[in-house]
């Protein structure tokens, strides 16, 4: 099933008279989509929520508000990670040269007067691991600008594929054209109650890297 808009198609995963949820892929912009329920990054693919009405809008952005919705990302990350599974805490502020970005704060570390400042707080486990590359799932307990991808880099594993949080000079995995970030789940309450939940598969293009990398 096809949605277009704005001369693009998209798949569908799910329809119903107030919310269509789409599987967004990478190189469109969110807000070319009216009344989108919440924000994936131009090059992150994924599960994507639309209100058909500002009423639904409103509902479902509530539950964002409230923590209320749970979300899985793949990714691949730039080495190995320790532990295998853990929960990552910092706070989140624009700061730095680079205005597009996030800095990272640490709990106990001062921070910048004037600026907004806001937890961002995600708990991931390891998937697989490769060579130079490791496969996560991770689960954002917030709703941070650009948060896994700010806080992985401050970690020193950047996203494989992000231009914007990677290291200077960072080789890429064979095949990867993008950041290597995908929606893959989203659970959240309708105003009938019902808990539905929505997922998209990884991208024949993310796919294909993973298989590059498990081949040598």
């Amino acid at each position: 099933m096809k949605f277009k808009i704005q001369n693009s198609k998209f798949k569908i995963i799910y329809e119903d008279k107030d919310l269509l949820v789409i599987d967004k892929p990478a190189g469109i912009v969110s807000d070319e989509f009216p009344k989108r329920v919440h924000r994936l990054d131009k090059d992150t693919s994924g599960v994507l929520l639309i209100a058909k009405n500002d009423k639904i809008l409103k509902f479902l952005q509530e539950q964002f508000k409230k923590r209320k919705v749970e979300k899985r990302y793949l990714l691949l990350v730039v080495g190995k990670i320790s532990p295998k599974q853990g929960e990552i805490k910092t706070f989140l502020a624009r700061g730095g040269k680079d205005r597009r970005k996030q800095k990272v704060f640490l709990p106990l570390e001062p921070k910048a007067e004037g600026k907004k400042i806001r937890e961002a707080i995600t708990e991931y486990k390891v998937i697989k691991e490769f060579k130079d590359y490791t496969l996560i799932e991770a689960i954002p307990k917030t709703g941070r600008r650009h948060q896994l991808r700010a806080q992985f880099a401050y970690l020193g594993h950047p996203i494989a594929g992000d231009k914007l949080y990677g290291f200077r000079k960072q080789i890429y995995p064979k095949g990867l054209k993008r950041q290597f970030l995908h929606a893959s789940y989203l659970k959240i309450k309708l105003p009938s109650g019902e808990v539905k939940e929505f997922k998209s598969e990884l991208p024949k293009d993310l796919k294909k890297v993973l298989n590059n990398l498990k081949n040598g």
